[in-house]
């Protein structure tokens, strides 16, 4: 892994990263990659990455998607895994299955000299949201592509279609300070819900063809842990997380209590299955 240079207005989203939220990732990478499969499995499905491709993952965090990338394009393809946190990266490397085609680099896809039309694939699983300057960010991912490369990610849809975020939120807000309102074009896990700003943002950056298919999933909260892993997870993971930060044990109990309430109707055996709505992006360099 390598050191980075950075956009300095990703500042805010790399010192989040690499503090509570990179760390919440690896406590819970395990049951995260439980929980995500659904939108892996259906994001993979349509980037298609094929035998002995060359792709970039970006923000592939504990490296989950990197490994299935690198199985499916084998040994005589390659797989990048890029991102900004440490800790994350770190997790990832540890798990690599030895001989698999992976270089993991700390680098900001805003800012990072990436070699020049070496990729066929670009790739990412809800590590593309975050960019304070996205057309320059793609703009600087695209340069990777060789002509006719593709790109495919996954993105949140609106906040409303997605329960098994916004669900435990409401609990929090029972005894926590709503969150900061983000702006349509601040940095944030829903700012590419607006589909029109999706296709705004990847045709400044040079891309053809910018398609977005809209999937309904349901996702286990609990990764068949049951509610108080479901709980658990609502207080580490998500918009929920960002609320109760810094708050003192005795508010945290109380969130989790009310969170508990309002997760308990969905107990379905050891699962808590909720609605998630998600964009699967597709485009091409010309």
């Amino acid at each position: 892994m390598s050191s980075m240079k950075a956009d300095e207005r990703n500042a805010d989203q790399i010192a989040f990263w690499n503090g509570p939220g990179g760390r919440h990732w690896v406590d819970r990478q395990q049951a995260q990659d439980v929980v995500l499969a659904p939108v892996l499995a259906a994001a993979l499905d349509r980037a298609a990455p094929r035998p002995g491709e060359r792709v970039v993952d970006v923000g592939c965090g504990c490296g989950a998607t990197t490994v299935e990338l690198a199985r499916r394009v084998g040994a005589a393809g390659r797989v990048l895994g890029i991102d900004v946190s440490a800790p994350m990266l770190a997790r990832a490397a540890e798990r690599l299955p030895p001989g698999l085609p992976v270089e993991l680099a700390q680098a900001d896809a805003t800012t990072h000299a990436f070699p020049a039309a070496e990729f066929d694939l670009l790739f990412s699983r809800f590590g593309v949201m975050f960019f304070a300057e996205p057309e320059r960010s793609f703009a600087n991912l695209r340069r990777a592509l060789r002509p006719g490369g593709r790109l495919a990610f996954a993105c949140w849809r609106a906040p409303r279609e997605n329960p098994w975020l916004m669900l435990p939120l409401q609990g929090a807000y029972e005894h926590v300070p709503p969150l900061p309102k983000l702006g349509p074009e601040d940095p944030g896990p829903f700012s590419f819900a607006d589909a029109e700003r999706v296709r705004r943002i990847l045709g400044a950056a040079g891309f053809a063809a910018p398609g977005l298919e809209p999937l309904d999933l349901t996702l286990d909260l609990a990764a068949g842990g049951g509610l108080d892993a479901a709980v658990a997870a609502a207080l580490d993971i998500g918009p929920t997380s960002r609320a109760i930060d810094d708050q003192p044990p005795s508010v945290r109990d109380a969130v989790a209590g009310s969170i508990r309430k309002l997760l308990a109707p969905h107990l379905r055996g050891a699962s808590v299955p909720l609605a998630a709505a998600i964009w699967l992006v597709t485009a091409a360099n010309p």
